[in-house]
C-alpha cells in the first residue's frame, strides 16, 4: 500500500502515513523553517520548496506547505522523499 496522502482539515497541510514506524517511541516531532532534526526524512522534506514545516509521529508525517503553492507542484516530491528512505 505503501504511502498514502491523506488531506486534513487544513487545506494546506497534507498528512503522508505509511505501512511502517518512521519515529519510535511516543514523542512527536516538528521541524520548523530555520531548524535541524535528527531525522534526515523530515530535513529533506523541509528542503523541498513550497514546504512551510513538518510533524511526525510514528506512522505519519504531516507536510505543511505556504498557501501559495500548489499540492500538485510538490506532492511527487514529497512523495520522492518518502521513497529515497525507503518507504514505498
Amino acid at each position: 500500500m505503501g504511502v498514502r496522502p491523506e488531506p486534513t482539515p487544513n487545506p494546506n497541510a497534507m498528512k503522508y502515513t505509511t505501512n511502517e514506524i518512521i519515529f519510535e517511541g511516543t514523542n512527536s516531532i516538528s521541524v520548523l523553517p530555520g531548524d535541524v532534526s535528527e531525522y534526515e526524512i523530515l530535513n529533506d522534506l523541509m528542503k523541498i520548496d513550497g514546504v512551510d514545516n513538518v510533524f511526525g509521529y510514528q506512522n505519519f508525517i504531516t507536510v505543511t506547505k505556504f498557501y501559495d503553492v500548489e499540492w500538485d507542484d510538490i506532492n511527487e516530491q514529497i512523495l520522492e522523499v518518502f521513497k529515497k528512505h525507503g518507504y514505498e
